[in-house]
């Protein structure tokens, strides 16, 4: 029962349902699937309680950046994920990668996740950018002082986030899947920020595909592929996929 304590800490918001799409997508279980949050603490604590009790809870990546509060959500699918008992999977998104390559080389990638909504993820942990970006020793001064504002559990679980999760017939991925290759033999590159024939050419195993990264206006299904990511940071529109046998039903804030 995932929102039991799920709604102990989240206060019910209004939101927005959809009827449930039929087709042939069979999980092993009910799950529910929820899009790129980007630090929008708030529109995640509207959509929580507003999802079903039964089933696994998986989320796509893309947890920080651009956004003001990265660090909370950080936190808060941290403990959901250590306290779930393996019903909440969180899934590695490109922009923790920016994250976790800053940590492991600042002064080869500092610049990048700055520009890339990293200066709101620093700032959620108190902190900013030094003045002069090209000093590498402020910068190294920096990625010491995040490491040590995250906590190295922290580092440590989001570093072991991994690239998909399937079950039954639907695999969970950040970006994309290359649909003309099997699913455990997929690039991290790919599943990370996408393939160009994704979502264009169906796959030929049946393989249902549930993915962020890329926004879309309306959550959508085309080719067997779902596409959840609609843009929460700037929309204020976070959606999830609860996925039953035989059918798919979006939620969204907003």
């Amino acid at each position: 029962m995932i929102t039991n304590w799920i709604r102990r800490w989240f206060d019910r918001r209004a939101g927005r349902t959809t009827n449930a799409v039929s087709c042939d997508i069979a999980p092993a279980e009910k799950v529910t699937a929820v899009g790129d949050i980007h630090g929008r603490l708030d529109v995640l604590q509207a959509l929580l309680p507003r999802l079903d009790d039964q089933g696994l809870l998986v989320f796509v990546g893309d947890y920080i950046d651009r956004g003001p509060y990265s660090a909370q959500v950080l936190r808060h699918l941290f403990h959901l994920s250590e306290t779930s008992g393996g019903r909440v999977q969180c899934l590695l998104g490109n922009h923790e990668e920016f994250l976790l390559q800053f940590l492991e080389a600042p002064e080869g990638n500092a610049r990048l996740w700055f520009q890339n909504g990293g200066v709101q993820t620093l700032a959620s942990f108190g902190l900013k950018p030094p003045g002069d970006i090209d000093n590498n020793q402020q910068v190294r001064k920096l990625a010491d002082d995040l490491r040590i504002k995250m906590g190295e559990s922290l580092i440590k679980w989001l570093a072991d986030r991994p690239l998909t999760w399937t079950t039954g017939n639907v695999t969970f991925v950040h970006a994309a899947l290359d649909p003309r290759l099997p699913i455990e033999a997929q690039d991290r590159q790919i599943c990370l920020w996408g393939h160009p024939m994704f979502p264009r050419l169906a796959r030929s195993d049946g393989q249902w595909v549930v993915h962020g990264h890329t926004i879309v206006d309306l959550p959508r299904i085309r080719n067997r592929v779902v596409s959840i990511d609609t843009g929460a940071f700037a929309s204020g529109r976070l959606t999830a996929a609860e996925i039953n046998a035989g059918s798919v039903r979006f939620t969204s804030t907003g």
